[in-house]
């Protein structure tokens, strides 16, 4: 039932973003489609009710729960930003507007991965939260192993991004001459000079 829910969120997930982008750009109605927007976190508490409800009924632990926890802690550390680039390819798609592209070099690229590795820690913290919940709302040590397991994964996966993360704080990748962090030419800008950041339409 579990790995059911989990399917139907992330496709309840893709469906209410692709409608929100359709209302906001296709229909011109701004509104209606952040209220669509705002409506897939409603997808993660139903199935982290779903999850306890299975845990009440008598369900043995297993890797279907520690699933549900990482797939709703991705949502809390990554989902934002996953549904701000989406945004970003609609406005350059139907308004010509250019989105706010990552940095690639130097020590803004190295800010940015470390903001991003900040996303899978807090996903991390929110799945470790939700599985702690989960383990001792089950009461059994011999019935937990798998949700114990599933908070290993949760910080392997955490360890080895932010390994990734400092390897562009201590070796930032150079920017090469006549460009600025985010690739662009500096033209006629004086030496030195950083171009301004690329802007662009935002949720």
């Amino acid at each position: 039932m579990i790995v059911a829910l989990i399917v139907i969120c992330e496709v309840g997930f893709w469906v209410l973003l692709a409608a929100g982008l359709g209302a906001r750009y296709v229909l011109r109605k701004p509104r209606l489609g952040v209220a669509l927007l705002l409506c897939e976190p409603v997808l993660e508490v139903v199935l982290l009710i779903a999850t306890a409800v299975d845990l009440k009924n008598g369900a043995e632990p297993n890797w279907t729960h520690g699933l549900a926890a990482l797939y709703i802690g991705y949502t809390v550390g990554h989902g934002h930003r996953t549904v701000k680039w989406l945004d970003g390819l609609a406005a350059r798609r139907f308004d010509g507007v250019e989105p706010v592209q990552p940095p690639k070099y130097g020590k803004e690229r190295a800010v940015h991965e470390g903001k991003v590795w900040l996303g899978t820690l807090t996903g991390a913290a929110t799945a470790t939260a939700l599985l702690l919940l989960a383990i001792a709302y089950v009461g059994d040590g011999a019935r937990d192993d798998s949700l114990w397991a599933w908070i290993a994964q949760a910080w392997k996966i955490t360890g080895i991004h932010g390994l990734v993360a400092l390897g562009y704080t201590v070796f930032p990748p150079r920017v090469p001459a006549g460009k600025d962090a985010w690739g662009n030419d500096l033209g006629d800008l004086d030496e030195g000079a950083r171009a301004p950041e690329p802007t662009g339409k935002r949720l």
